[in-house]
């Protein structure tokens, strides 16, 4: 840790421009996050390079130009593991933003050890913004992911994913590397299972992202998933593009998460006018409301997570209801008038929420 170069004690004034570091090549909802916010700047013709950074990776900041920001898109506790080869150069001189997420209302400790390499924290929903602020008084801003901004139309392909045309498609999006136990698969399944049984016209479709690190996990979905024909288990990693067709294709997404920093995947599905029935809860809240989304009810207890990533002192979540989700998916599913209805709401509601506006008051706040 003590390796890692931190960034200078007052930043310049203004920069020329933006550069994205971070693992972009990774599969994970930071990776995705990380290109996301790549695409943005560059929309917005504020881009001037990416510098991946991987733990014990070396690279050459000397071909960056130096008058620009640096948004560090890498969460705080591994900062000083990312940068411990890293030349002094990619830090030093600039403006440094960390462009951070967390999934509960209180910050473990060792987020702390972040502060040193960044001169501002930007959060991707108002619910982690909340959390970062005891840690860094005065140093966070809320900075939605502008997602509507870099938008692009995707043609629904079902032949391509091998999904009939005439089955209800609900679809269910997770990594269970991000917290087997936080992203919910089970309550998912139990829903559906509540909503349609075995109705060979509903189809629930569980995207599942390392499996192969998790066997453990995928044996309890498989345990809850049962001999129920209308339910189908992809575990192997897709293409972006394959992700985003997938989304297109569904009916509905479902997410009946314990907590969200944000929610890419809801975000996207409302994005492209799919109704979404999910937790009421957390960062998705940022793009949501009870008018927009089937928000579930829900309670909130004390985080348990068998990986502890989460079990932190005064850190809880939500645990949906899931007869209450039950239902909305069998509304949702048997009128679809309301269903388009809610999509077309959704759509418009998360357009206004990420449409950019506030990545552009942050940039221009930093003289950007």
């Amino acid at each position: 840790m003590m390796l890692a170069t931190k960034a200078d004690a007052a930043p310049p004034a203004a920069s020329r421009g933006m550069i994205v570091a971070g693992e972009m090549a990774r599969v994970s909802g930071l990776g995705e996050a990380a290109r996301m916010m790549q695409s943005a700047l560059a929309a917005l013709a504020v881009l001037r390079g990416t510098y991946p950074l991987h733990v014990g990776g070396k690279g050459d900041p000397a071909s960056l130009p130096a008058d620009a920001a640096l948004l560090l898109h890498v969460n705080a506790p591994s900062i000083p593991l990312m940068l411990a080869r890293e030349p002094a150069g990619l830090l030093r001189g600039r403006l440094v933003i960390g462009m951070w997420n967390w999934e509960l209302p209180v910050v473990p400790a060792d987020w702390r050890v972040g502060l040193r390499f960044v001169h501002e924290i930007w959060a991707p929903s108002a619910f982690t913004a909340a959390a970062f602020e005891p840690l860094a008084p005065g140093r966070v801003r809320l900075v939605p992911y502008p997602l509507a901004l870099i938008d692009q139309p995707v043609e629904p392909d079902r032949a391509a994913l091998g999904l009939p045309d005439d089955v209800l498609v609900v679809s269910f999006v997770a990594n269970l590397g991000a917290s087997f136990m936080r992203k919910n698969p089970l309550a998912a399944i139990a829903a559906f299972r509540a909503a349609f049984g075995a109705d060979p016209g509903r189809l629930l479709m569980l995207k599942l992202a390392g499996g192969e690190a998790f066997p453990a996990d995928l044996a309890k979905i498989r345990a809850a998933m049962g001999d129920a024909p209308n339910i189908r288990l992809e575990s192997e990693t897709w293409s972006s593009d394959a992700m985003h067709n997938l989304i297109a294709c569904s009916d509905i997404v479902l997410s009946l998460h314990c907590a969200e920093g944000f929610g890419l995947v809801l975000a996207e599905a409302m994005l492209r006018g799919v109704p979404v029935v999910a937790t009421g809860w957390s960062g998705n809240m940022q793009f949501m409301d009870e008018s927009s989304a089937a928000l579930v009810p829900m309670r909130l207890e004390q985080a348990v997570d068998d990986r502890a990533i989460y079990d932190i002192a005064g850190g809880y979540w939500a645990m949906a209801d899931i007869e209450a989700a039950a239902r909305s998916l069998r509304q949702l599913a048997d009128d679809p008038a309301v269903r388009r209805a809610l999509g077309a709401r959704g759509q418009a509601f998360a357009r206004a929420a990420l449409d950019g506006a506030a990545l552009r008051a942050a940039l221009q706040r930093h003289g950007i």
